[in-house]
């Protein structure tokens, strides 16, 4: 298999590459985006900070760190040669495979050359004389194109805890999405973990059996239901292979873009016995079908959520040994789905090691980070190694990053300071030739899926602008308002809205915004909606 277009990129007299697309990223998004605007005999090229390809799955590369999506559901389909050349070894592969598998990709796709890696971008300045983007690398790179493509996703800038302090810890530090890529040695050692979000919970239990004393700082505990992880055997990665174009439909027909399929009858059809049993046959299914092939009323109304919320809590008091930490896991903040559940191999039962603390930070407040370990407002702990798992700047945070200036001037952050604002999450108004893939207002489920419907309109509005001498594209601002609009409404018939999350998009310093970063409405809506703007003519997009 090989790149069907190459284009040999020029260089104009200021010393800039020129192109066709400049795409920021080389994670899921970038490498599909480039290959098929490449394949479209586009001169476009991908970079990325890291020195590998995979995005997530190079940067996250802590202990337990695995997909919560099926395999043999979350790789591109678009390649029947491409999806037949790679056996999946579990139903839920670690990074390490994973980061092999887009490694695979680029290689049996022939894009690394058109990559450059190791690269970080500074600053991207509309020229509204050339109607095109000057983007700078942090090495001095300069680069001029029509078109630029982000795929920095809304999870992919690391938080750290607003705790003082952090400098003057004297062991080994590392944070889960950005873990050493020679690992830590953990073995026997006193280790902290600060936050049990999914890098929480999967470092948790993978580290707990190995770690001389583990202490878990938990501001506030998730619904964790198990993945019920297994090996995928040669016979049965045969038989998948054999489904894949069957596998494939029912990701284009389910509102998460998983293989789970909806129950369609309501649940108040069903007596609480009833529903109980089918609550029990859940949660030894695989994956999100505990959200997805759950009674819709689960997310929709208190009173079923609180149902199925409290099945999970008098799980979690029966794996759980000690009655005090097992309340202390189980939320009261959220009932199941308000927040995204993290899915756990033995997280539970790590608590039952006598090696093994729990700190609630809403009663003991962390206080700062000392030479020797950490402070709570209580006592003091020592520790020979901190992890951070705090999760992300979510939804904007990777584009904060970046100096992205558009017309006359004005920055993207400025633009989005009461949040988001953009046409299906690849557009804003304003910024003209700048497209989104994986950003905010557009994913929601399994995030290869959603990628797919972004990639599949990316590559046709880039051949009908070419196709119809047309270079320059911007959203309506009253689009972006529409847009906004909507989700807020999908959100308000949703428990998503009760309680708060990393879903959300929360107001920067002397902002009031406070808006949803996420696509709540599912994959086969998003991808309807993505089909209907094209069928008319790019609705809300103005084409010039």
């Amino acid at each position: 298999m090989t790149q069907a277009d190459t284009q040999v990129t020029a260089t104009n007299a200021g010393g800039e590459t020129v192109l066709d697309a400049f795409i920021v990223g080389c994670g899921v998004s970038g490498i599909e985006a480039l290959h098929r605007l490449r394949s479209a005999g586009f001169d476009a090229i991908a970079v990325d900070a890291a020195d590998g390809v995979g995005g997530t799955w190079h940067w996250n590369r802590y202990p337990g760190a695995r997909l919560d999506s099926e395999s043999y559901s979350y790789g591109y389909f678009f390649s029947e040669e491409l999806r037949n050349g790679w056996d999946w070894s579990e139903h839920f592969c670690g990074q390490p495979e994973n980061e092999r598998y887009f490694n695979y990709v680029v290689d049996a796709l022939d894009l690394r050359p058109f990559m450059k890696l190791g690269t970080a971008v500074t600053s991207a300045h509309w020229d509204p004389d050339g109607g095109t983007w000057l983007v700078t690398t942090a090495d001095g790179d300069r680069y001029r194109t029509r078109f630029l493509i982000t795929g920095i996703g809304i999870l992919s800038d690391p938080k750290y805890p607003n705790i003082p302090g952090r400098e003057r810890f004297s062991g080994a530090v590392a944070h889960t999405a950005r873990w050493p890529k020679g690992g830590l040695d953990l073995k026997d050692k006193r280790v902290a973990v600060i936050g049990t979000g999914s890098s929480g919970v999967q470092t948790i239990a993978a580290i707990g059996p190995i770690v001389g004393s583990l202490t878990v700082f938990q501001r506030s505990p998730n619904w964790c239901p198990p993945l019920n992880n297994e090996p995928i055997t040669p016979l049965e990665m045969a038989e998948i292979k054999g489904q894949y174009e069957a596998i494939w439909t029912k990701t284009r027909t389910t509102r998460g873009g998983f293989i789970h399929g909806p129950i369609t009858a309501s649940a108040l059809s069903f007596s609480p016995e009833e529903r109980r049993h089918w609550y029990e046959t859940l949660y030894g299914r695989r994956g999100f079908a505990r959200l997805y092939t759950n009674f819709i009323e689960v997310i929709r109304t208190k009173e079923l959520n609180a149902e199925f919320s409290e099945f999970l809590a008098e799980k979690i008091r029966a794996r759980v040994e000690d009655p005090e930490v097992a309340k202390k896991l189980i939320p009261v903040d959220h009932g199941f789905g308000q927040r995204r559940p993290p899915y756990e191999t033995g997280y539970y039962e790590v608590y039952n090691q006598p090696n093994v603390e729990l700190v609630d930070t809403t009663e003991t407040p962390l206080a700062e980070i000392t030479e020797n370990g950490i402070r709570t407002t209580e006592r003091e702990f020592e520790f020979d190694v901190i992890i951070y798992a705090t999760g992300f700047n979510s939804v904007t945070g990777a584009f904060e990053r970046i100096d992205i200036r558009g017309r006359d001037g004005a920055s993207l952050g400025d633009s989005w300071r009461q949040g988001p604002n953009t046409v299906a999450g690849l557009g804003t108004y304003g910024f003209p030739n700048l497209l989104m893939l994986g950003g905010p207002q557009a994913m929601g489920g399994n995030i290869p899926r959603c990628i797919e419907h972004q990639a599949l309109f990316l590559d046709s509005l880039m051949r009908h602008m070419r196709d119809n001498g047309l270079s320059r594209i911007e959203p309506t601002q009253a689009a972006c308002d529409e847009w906004t609009a909507h989700v807020a409404e999908v959100v308000s018939m949703t428990l998503y809205a009760e309680t708060k999350s990393g879903w959300f998009w929360n107001a920067v310093e002397g902002a009031t915004g406070h808006s949803f970063g996420i696509y709540p409405a599912g994959v086969v809506e998003y991808g309807r909606r993505l089909r209907e703007i094209e069928a008319n003519g790019y609705q809300g997009f103005v084409l010039s």
